[in-house]
């Protein structure tokens, strides 16, 4: 039994080590957003996750409080998972308390899309992206901070998807191709 335990707890080290060898071997350029906005919906379908392909594409919608980004409060910018056009800043996210990334202003309103939805049984406002055409969310009129209580600045509320966006840390927006958004969205020099 003993030598059986330490096998096993030698593979489950290996496979652990191998993981994250493989994951720091990533290569760099991988922050950089691709353009996949000129592909057919076959060829997303081979692109983009299960989730992402569903959301974008299909139009679905993604559960609350387990998507990537809900919870996010690192300093940076979320652009189109399929576009990699720039979309929203850490700078315009606040806490909803929906369950979803939430922020009250996009970094450029022409890449923004709003079209009148009714399904659901309710009238809203879903927003797509302008390039892509995916569907990113809904936007509602109800903009505010569950933290401090406090109505978001614009008082509205993008409601977006995790699956359509790639978050793009702000110590990256060089590499990434990013770095004139920098200044734009959090300021010179801060």
């Amino acid at each position: 039994m003993k030598a059986f335990s330490i096998t096993l707890f030698a593979a489950i080290a290996f496979a652990v080590c191998g993981c994250n060898a493989e994951d720091k071997a990533k290569p760099v350029n991988d922050i950089k957003p691709k353009d996949l906005s000129k592909l057919s919906k076959e060829e997303l379908a081979k692109q983009l996750d299960k989730e992402a392909f569903n959301v974008c594409i299909m139009g679905g919608t993604e559960r609350p409080f387990t998507n990537k980004y809900w919870d996010n409060h690192e300093e940076g910018i979320y652009v189109d998972i399929i576009s990699g056009k720039p979309l929203f800043a850490s700078a315009h996210k606040f806490e909803s308390g929906s369950g979803w990334p939430s922020f009250f202003d996009p970094i450029d309103k022409a890449e923004i899309v709003e079209h009148r939805d009714t399904s659901a049984g309710m009238t809203r406002v879903e927003v797509r992206a302008k390039t892509s055409n995916a569907h990113l969310g809904h936007l509602f009129d109800d903009g505010r901070d569950v933290k401090t209580g406090k109505v978001t600045p614009t008082g509205m509320r993008y409601c977006i998807n995790s699956a359509a966006l790639k978050f793009i840390p702000r110590s990256k927006l060089k590499e990434a191709g990013l770095g004139e958004i920098e200044a734009k969205v959090f300021g010179a020099g801060k």
